[in-house]
């Protein structure tokens, strides 16, 4: 049995992430390490990711290690960046939830409209689409669809208009784009709704990012 620790800072994300590794990976053990402090702060600071933030996450990873965790498994988009400056001087290996989705719509065409409810998911998000068509050496597009008041209404106990936002904002930015990426976990819930919508082939993070841990696993 090896040992999986997953990083949150979004708790509508954790249920559904322990179902995916029920699902997908039994086999091992899944650890949960939840702050929602630290994108509260993030979104405090002017969607700014802070010295303070930093350390702390930083801090969570070394807390992943000492556990004896065999990969940490980064379940917030915000934090991306953080994630690449952490890596290098990490004794474990950080896998992000985002990045298999990423590589699957940069994929499909080159026109990508990239979804999102939380501003502080923006510059992380798109600098790893661009990273990853640079890395594919492919031209693309970025639409940015930004659902305004999509986000507090989820944090405020109110998914269905989380969901009607998030869906509207989506069909806008259809029609230019070649496919379309659900930036934050929280969102995937939308994902086959916005397929019926827009006819568009729509990309989610969570179960692509626990599929991309189980093969990490059964190679390592």
């Amino acid at each position: 049995m090896k040992t999986v620790a997953a990083v949150y800072t979004a708790q509508s994300l954790i249920e559904p992430t322990k179902a995916l590794f029920a699902e997908l990976i039994p086999e091992h053990r899944l650890v949960n390490i939840f702050d929602d402090s630290l994108i509260a702060d993030v979104m405090r600071a002017g969607h700014s990711v802070t010295t303070d933030v930093r350390r702390r996450l930083s801090a969570y990873y070394r807390a992943c290690e000492d556990m004896g965790a065999d990969v940490i498994f980064n379940t917030c988009s915000s934090m991306g960046d953080i994630v690449d400056q952490i890596r290098p001087f990490s004794r474990v290996p950080i896998l992000k939830i985002d990045e298999p989705m990423v590589r699957q719509a940069v994929g499909v065409g080159t026109s990508i409209a990239v979804m999102m409810t939380n501003p502080t998911t923006l510059v992380p998000t798109l600098g790893l689409v661009r990273s990853v068509a640079a890395q594919l050496q492919k031209p693309i597009r970025i639409i940015e669809g930004m659902a305004q008041g999509a986000f507090e209404a989820l944090v405020d106990g109110q998914p269905e208009k989380h969901d009607a936002l998030l869906l509207d904002a989506a069909i806008k930015v259809a029609s230019e784009a070649d496919a379309i990426i659900l930036a934050q976990g929280s969102m995937a819930r939308m994902q086959e709704a916005i397929v019926a919508a827009t006819g568009r082939p729509v990309f989610s993070s969570p179960r692509l990012g626990v599929m991309a841990i189980r093969d990490f696993l059964n190679v390592s």
